[in-house]
């Protein structure tokens, strides 16, 4: 089995900034992928971001490109969320999520998930 856990969810007004962390451990495999993902009220779950093992390819959804960036840290198993100028509409309920290494593309497979930590943009 493997754990994830989201933290540094919060209140943060529009054009703010927060980071991110998820924490692995467990079972996780000697490589693996990592991803966000969030969910906002009333919609269904939305990729948000994904990185390689390496850390060197990551993937990111059009509506946070250029304002998000996702990074990890591979001796502390953890992977971080970055967010910079944020809008009302990145409010959602933000979850991390564990696939195996494979190349990333539309199609891939997360395997664990994390309980998710709310992220409130107020305009």
């Amino acid at each position: 089995q493997v754990q994830l856990v989201e933290s540094g969810g919060g209140l943060v007004q529009a054009g703010g900034s927060l980071r991110l962390s998820c924490a692995a451990s467990g079972r996780t495999g000697s490589t693996y992928a990592m991803g966000w993902f969030r969910q906002g009220p009333g919609k269904e779950r939305e990729f948000v971001a994904d990185i390689s093992w390496s850390g060197g390819s990551t993937n990111y959804a059009d509506s946070v490109k250029g304002r998000f960036t996702i990074s990890r840290d591979n001796a502390k198993n953890t992977v971080y969320l970055q967010m910079n100028s944020l809008k009302a509409e990145d409010t959602a309920v933000y979850y991390c999520a564990v696939r195996p290494p494979e190349p990333y593309n539309d199609y891939v497979e997360y395997d664990y998930w994390g309980q998710g930590t709310q992220v409130t943009v107020s305009s």
